[in-house]
């Protein structure tokens, strides 16, 4: 019996040292808001947060409260809108968008939170163009794929 107490002091010490509790937040009607970890009053490692019907609404990782690692984001009805990368709190790397349909609508390179890179259009899950961007501006786009194709020379596109 007495191992079993030190057991219990061990994880209470620990878990005070290492400061991260995990929190879970509801709305009024009862159903969960959001649940993740904190530690130092910011949200760190794997978060969820959810619509006031109980759905999720989007799930991914902070560190230090800012969104890092990837993220998915979903609509009410339960399908997904978008997903990407963040680092540091910021959107960057490709990013997926989807139609109400749950496809493929477009992806975007993004840094900083700005398109910079490629933007490919998509209709029936295929590209049908592309653009180019530096720092949020539009600087180029093709309507045929095979033009887009040959002048950038990237491999594995879908």
């Amino acid at each position: 019996m007495t191992s079993f107490y030190y057991l219990i002091l061990i994880f209470i010490a620990f878990n005070n040292l290492n400061d991260t509790t995990y929190q879970k937040a509801y709305y009024n009607n009862g159903n969960i808001a959001s649940e993740g970890w904190i530690k130092n009053n910011k949200k760190e490692k794997y978060w969820k947060f959810y619509y006031d019907n109980g759905k999720i609404k989007k799930e991914g990782h902070f560190s230090n409260n800012n969104p890092v690692e990837y993220w998915y984001f979903y609509a009410q009805n339960g399908l997904k809108e978008k997903e990407g990368h963040y680092a540091n709190g910021q959107k960057t790397n490709w990013w997926v968008f989807y139609n109400n349909l749950g496809q493929v609508n477009h992806k975007c390179q993004l840094k900083f939170n700005k398109k910079n890179g490629y933007c490919l259009m998509y209709k029936n899950q295929k590209i049908v163009s592309a653009s180019k961007y530096v720092d949020g501006k539009k600087i180029k786009a093709w309507h045929n794929l095979k033009d887009f194709k040959k002048e950038n020379n990237l491999l594995n596109l879908r």
